[in-house]
């Protein structure tokens, strides 16, 4: 069968939480009371399959294409392009390498400079060996790429290059900011000139999660023209209550919008808000799903490095942060963000009122952005959904512009030592 040539943005986040009326994925309706019954229990209970459900997570969020290989081999033809890329272009575009994965002689080889990071073939032998980060590919035993898919771990792993640039121990849950999604799609041989220049333009660590969606045959038409957004980051997510730029749905609601119509999995989604429905069989995303939330929901913040910031301002800047900055009115404690504050529907700003962008916001179901829940920010620039924030400074230079602050050059220094902690 050949489709026609102009693709989805084919990858997105994992994140999203609590719904403002009902929704289904696959034989699951889920509206505001039962979106809450989502989050931890009391006394941080996970699930009453408590680690194994956790553990089942895990391996769902880092090996589990859901079947999107109809997406990437049958569609895209992305098992032709990469069986010609060698690693050194694949390192490049920010697909990461498990360390872990590899044998120690393969280790020994790459310490000691003997492996060719220009030979195709070695590409193919890290996914036979199940090494390359959020990449699943099926090798034949002449040594022949014959299948490709992806799984949440893409977008949402790094590793910590303990072994080389791009080769290390996984980072669940950090957003991959080197990941140039629109660079890997534009490799595709399905598409067309025009489309390869669109998703070029895209940059390291952006994709477009409401362009199109795929159901399974076809490529739905969303919004137009192409919008890319950062790739946030998932960890830390437990308590927050909602999640997503703009409070879509939950968790849960999030992952099978993605799972199915982004990575092309095959799955179930319904959302009436934006006339987007995708029925397959069988469904192999929404069973998965409450035990890839107890995994993300385990995720833990990133400690700051140590001696990356300056202790006695950052003291200074958490009275500011409360005080002249006025930050703590939206990002209120404990979780630095008033999305929820015990409420079973978001609480969102318009984006006038945060001076932000209206343009993707338009394209959501809301139509409105939640506050950011600060966590990790040492670890994930650029800021801002758009990524318009290229550091912590133009985030404070912002609202201090717009909400006339007044703050002191020193003040500004202080507030960035403070936001670096959290």
């Amino acid at each position: 069968m050949r489709h026609k040539v102009i693709v989805p943005a084919a990858l997105s986040a994992l994140l999203a939480f609590a719904v403002p009326a009902s929704f289904r994925w696959g034989g699951l309706e889920l509206g505001s009371a039962q979106a809450q019954s989502t989050q931890p229990e009391a006394g941080g209970k996970i699930s009453a399959r408590g680690k194994p459900m956790i553990e089942d997570g895990r391996y769902i969020f880092r090996y589990d294409t859901f079947g999107d290989e109809q997406l990437w081999t049958d569609v895209l033809r992305m098992h032709e392009v990469i069986a010609t890329v060698p690693p050194a272009t694949a390192l490049a575009v920010g697909l990461k390498v498990d360390a872990d994965a590899l044998p120690p002689t393969i280790v020994a080889a790459l310490q000691g400079g003997q492996v060719d990071l220009k030979n195709p073939a070695v590409t193919v032998e890290l996914l036979r060996l199940n090494a390359v980060v959020g990449v699943r590919g099926t090798v034949s035993n002449t040594g022949q790429l014959t299948s490709v898919g992806i799984t949440c771990a893409l977008c949402h792993s790094s590793v910590d290059d303990s072994l080389a640039p791009g080769i290390g121990k996984r980072l669940d849950g950090w957003a991959n900011t080197d990941l140039d999604v629109g660079a890997i799609v534009a490799l595709s041989p399905a598409l067309d000139v025009v489309t390869k220049a669109e998703f070029n333009a895209w940059g390291p660590g952006k994709y477009d999660p409401r362009h199109h969606a795929f159901d399974g045959t076809n490529f739905i038409a969303l919004n137009t023209p192409l919008l890319p957004i950062v790739i946030p980051p998932i960890y830390g997510l437990k308590g927050v209550g909602f999640e997503t730029f703009s409070g879509d749905g939950p968790i849960s609601y999030w992952n099978s919008y993605v799972g199915v119509g982004q990575m092309g999995g095959r799955g179930n989604f319904t959302d009436p808000r934006i006339g987007l429905t995708i029925t397959q069989t069988p469904d192999l995303v929404t069973s998965k799903l409450p035990a890839l939330l107890s995994y993300q929901l385990s995720l833990q913040t990133p400690e700051p490095p140590a001696g990356s910031f300056d202790r006695e301002a950052a003291k200074r800047g958490k009275r500011l942060f409360s005080g002249e900055a006025r930050c703590v009115g939206c990002h209120q404690l404990p979780n630095y963000t008033d999305v929820l504050g015990g409420r079973t529907v978001p609480f969102l700003h318009d984006p006038a009122e945060v001076g932000t962008d209206p343009a993707y916001a338009a394209r959501t179901a809301t139509g409105r952005y939640r506050t950011t829940p600060l966590r990790g920010l040492w670890q994930h620039p650029p800021y801002f959904h758009d990524g318009s924030a290229a550091d912590l400074l133009a985030v404070v230079d912002h609202y201090d512009d717009l909400f006339k602050l007044g703050l002191t050059a020193a003040q500004k220094s202080d507030l960035i030592e403070f936001l670096k902690t959290i």
